[in-house]
């Protein structure tokens, strides 16, 4: 058998590179590379895992064949014969050739094959060093020594003759003129090739012997001759000094990949070259190699970024390029489809012959989808008139003086490239006086208490049905709670008057409202079938701040301890919905000054991950809502910020943090986390104050409390983030909701209120034309408002409703959304600042 050293060759071939023998020129990149590297993985301190793909279903059929999966390296796909799914199994054996590779894990390895089968049998990440030190080891000249010897001899060189100024630019260029020069003052002889005794002639006349410690430059031929003949072409010395030509096709250096959501991509990178060093892969600026995520876990032989199961959160640009050598990269934007959700409202109505009725279809989907209307099965398009017509795109049908004809089942498709949903709207015409199965059905659907504000204000719970501005039902102070008889509001000693105080209220699927009782420590349930207080459960001291995590059937409640907040506690309400055996856990998490939870859409409609904030603290913790444990710490030291508020979109994945306002600066610029990587990907550009993002996750609105500015920006189907227009205002805004579009499909307006005036701003966010609806009376001051920063909230009445409702000191405004006007004012009602609407699904 050949010696180690003439097997070097094979390495060479094989693409595998000796990194750490890399000329002067790449050696602070190489320091920086294996610097980030070292701190992601320090970071992690977990060793890398093989993680086995599994095939995942396709479009084509329930389980995908072998074909169409992708296992790691060192493994194959096999399909269970009990199961007849395929899975990745380990090599059993691999073919006799010697090409040998040194392990991380320290040990000798034949050649590649046997690399990755142990690393698949001990399900640990063995990965390839690209060094000789395993091969040479015992030998007087280390590969330390012989890296430090190449780069004298290519600082002598550059002192000989330095590289002409046209190459300044291309560091390539400049490290191969130098080989090449060098390679023509070596060559004694100019027959192309280097002996040994050319090699060791400068040695003596050069006066080298001491400076290369227990190497010659005869060293060449022992560790880089790797056809073994004893001579070195300019080739051999090309290899040895790592001079790489690569290339990429010009119309590769953009690629555009488009995948459906749920399946696994692959994503392969363009650039090209023999002697090629390993691939290095990064989104948003951080290196993916070194992390041990969740679903992009294996690099394959060909060194491809594979996604499995992606998401709307993979979404974005990924960039890939030969290790040292950033300068040429290819950027791979990741577009994700995902086929149409929608809900339709109401399900069943029952209407009286002359009046209208409006039947809607809200769909999401990317792209946008199309959405037609069929009723009893036919196409009504034919039937368009102006009695029968269609808003917003397709998303409402509008009947404007319905007959007895018009009843009937109406089906509402929306489609895109992907996929296609549908829905059934039923539509009874109906003589009020007979009592018919449209009208039974229209009463068990619970409309008669849904479609509902829930208002809680000084004076106890008052109902309040908003088309009409009718109250329907006013729950007093000294009304009683249905299992301990206690009231709803206790009378507190000294006082006059019998009031309540309240801070957060969350409605529970329609069934239960969750309403905090700071000064009373509890948490009291509301049943919205009888509208009536039906228990308390006690909490930690100061509830202030409910969240329902739809994901998980539980409510968060934060307690402050005291009003100084010394002693803040999280805790959970688990199965809310389920209205049997409530009880309050507690959570380990100690120190919160706020939590957040992404909220839910009909594309993502569930929620794995929550944050809190510490009290001061230059991080963010990632909890596992589900388990109830900490998962990570997200510092934010270095961009000195101190979280306040977070936002989140699930289009490319993206939480914004506001950061808290110091003292030296006019505004903290927000910072992006990437859900991907957990980094800190930089700051949200220049773009200040509060962020809020649509129900759809397609818009970013920040509004700056402290100078009246709303900052627009879209966030695109490529995971882009993109400033549409600045709007000045004089709002200093308080509270900010967004109201769908009765005109345009896929479009919202905002709705702003301010803490300080009596104005209400509303927005057209696909324009950005604003109007102010004036002189709302004046907001519930800070001093009676001390449970969170938004003295005067904006209440929107979900998905498909049009009225929204914003509170004054001593009254309620209800604002019609579909004509941007004052509906009314319900007078009479102190510091109703905690509202739940109850409506539609």
């Amino acid at each position: 058998m050949m010696t180690s050293r003439s097997f070097w060759c094979s390495l060479v071939l094989l693409g595998v590179l000796p990194l750490v023998t890399r000329g002067w020129m790449d050696v602070d990149q190489s320091r920086s590379l294996y610097s980030d590297v070292g701190r992601l993985h320090q970071e992690d301190s977990r060793r890398f895992e093989v993680t086995r793909q599994k095939a995942l279903p396709g479009q084509d059929g329930p389980r995908a064949p072998c074909e169409r999966s992708s296992c790691g390296r060192g493994s194959r796909c096999v399909l269970n014969r009990d199961t007849s799914q395929p899975e990745c199994r380990c090599v059993e054996d691999c073919k006799s050739s010697y090409m040998p590779v040194c392990g991380s894990d320290g040990r000798f390895y034949e050649n590649h094959c046997q690399l990755h089968r142990a690393s698949c049998l001990q399900r640990k990440k063995i990965y390839i060093i690209h060094s000789k030190d395993c091969f040479f080891k015992g030998d007087s000249c280390t590969m330390a020594d012989y890296s430090r010897l190449k780069s004298i001899l290519l600082d002598l060189q550059a002192r000989r003759q330095s590289p002409p100024s046209s190459l300044a630019k291309d560091r390539g260029a400049q490290k191969r003129f130098l080989i090449e020069e060098l390679f023509k003052h070596l060559d004694l002889n100019s027959d192309g090739h280097l002996s040994s005794s050319e090699l060791a002639q400068p040695m003596k006349k050069e006066g080298l012997e001491d400076d290369l410690l227990g190497c010659t430059l005869e060293d060449l031929l022992q560790f880089d001759d790797y056809n073994n003949d004893g001579r070195l072409t300019l080739q051999e010395l090309y290899t040895a000094f790592q001079v790489i030509q690569l290339s990429l096709p010009e119309e590769q250096r953009v690629t555009v990949t488009t995948i459906t959501v749920g399946l696994s991509t692959v994503l392969t990178c363009g650039i090209r070259g023999a002697l090629r060093p390993p691939i290095i892969w990064k989104r948003n600026g951080v290196v993916l190699n070194f992390l041990d995520l969740e679903d992009i876990n294996d690099f394959g032989e060909d060194d491809s970024l594979y996604i499995t199961k992606v998401t709307t959160i993979h979404m974005g640009n990924y960039t890939c390029h030969a290790y040292g050598y950033e300068e040429l990269y290819q950027t791979h934007i990741l577009q994700v489809n995902v086929p149409p959700v929608i809900r339709v409202y109401p399900e069943t109505q029952a209407q009286e012959p002359g009046v209208s009725a409006s039947l809607k279809c809200h769909a999401e989907g990317i792209p946008n989808p199309r959405i037609t209307w069929l009723k009893n099965g036919i196409d009504i398009m034919p039937k368009l008139s102006k009695q029968l017509s269609l808003l917003a795109n397709g998303s409402e049908l509008h009947i404007s003086s319905v007959r007895y004809e018009d009843t009937g089942a109406y089906t509402c498709i929306a489609k895109n490239e992907v996929g296609v949903d549908e829905d059934i709207s039923s539509l009874f015409i109906e003589d009020s006086a007979r009592k018919t199965l449209a009208n039974i059905l229209w009463r068990e659907e619970g409309l008669s208490v849904g479609n509902m504000f829930y208002v809680f204000s000084d004076d106890g719970i008052t109902v309040l049905q908003p088309n009409e501005c009718e109250i329907r039902r006013h729950i007093r102070p000294e009304e009683r709670i249905f299992t301990s008889y206690e009231e709803i509001c206790p009378r507190v000693e000294g006082e006059d008057t019998q009031s309540c105080l309240w801070a957060s209220a969350v409605n529970v699927r329609d069934k239960y409202i969750y309403v905090t009782q700071p000064k009373q420590n509890r948490v009291m349930i509301i049943d919205i079938q009888t509208q009536k207080a039906i228990q308390s459960l006690d909490v930690d001291p100061l509830p202030t701040k409910l969240h329902y995590d739809k994901s998980h059937d539980q409510v968060w409640v934060l307690s402050w301890g005291d009003m100084r907040k010394s002693s803040p506690t999280l805790q959970v309400i688990p199965e809310a919905s389920t209205g049997e055996d409530p009880h309050v856990i507690h959570t380990p998490f100690e120190g919160v000054e706020d939590f957040f939870i992404p909220p839910t859409n009909l594309i993502i409609n569930h929620v794995r991950f929550g944050f809190i904030f510490n009290q001061s603290k230059h991080a963010v913790h990632k909890i596992d809502l589900e388990t109830v444990t900490h998962i990570k710490t997200i510092h934010l030291k270095a961009h000195s910020c101190v979280p306040q508020a977070m936002a989140y979109t699930h289009l490319g994945g993206y939480y914004f943090v506001q950061c808290r306002r110091s003292r030296s600066a006019a505004a903290s610029p927000q910072l992006i986390i990437d859900s991907v990587t957990d980094a800190v990907i930089g700051p949200n550009g220049r773009v200040s104050g509060t962020p809020h993002v649509s129900p759809d996750g397609r818009y970013l609105v920040s509004a700056d409390r402290g100078s009246g500015s709303i900052r627009v920006q879209a966030l695109t189907v490529r995971g882009e983030i993109k400033l549409i227009y600045d709007l000045k205002t004089n709002i200093h805004v308080s509270d900010l909701t967004f109201q769908p579009s009765f005109t345009e499909g896929n479009q919202y307006y905002i709705y702003a209120t301010s803490h300080l005036q009596t104005d209400v701003l509303f927005v057209e966010l696909s324009t950005g034309r604003m109007n102010v609806l004036k002189n709302l009376k004046d907001p519930i001051t800070s001093k009676d408002w001390p449970w969170s920063s938004y003295n005067r909230i904006m209440k929107d009445s979900g998905l498909f409703g049009q009225y929204l409702i914003t509170p004054a000191k001593d009254s309620l405004f209800v604002i019609n959304g579909r004509q941007n006007t004052l509906r009314c004012e319900v007078s009479g009602i102190r510091r109703g600042n905690t509202v739940v609407w109850v409506g539609e699904v």
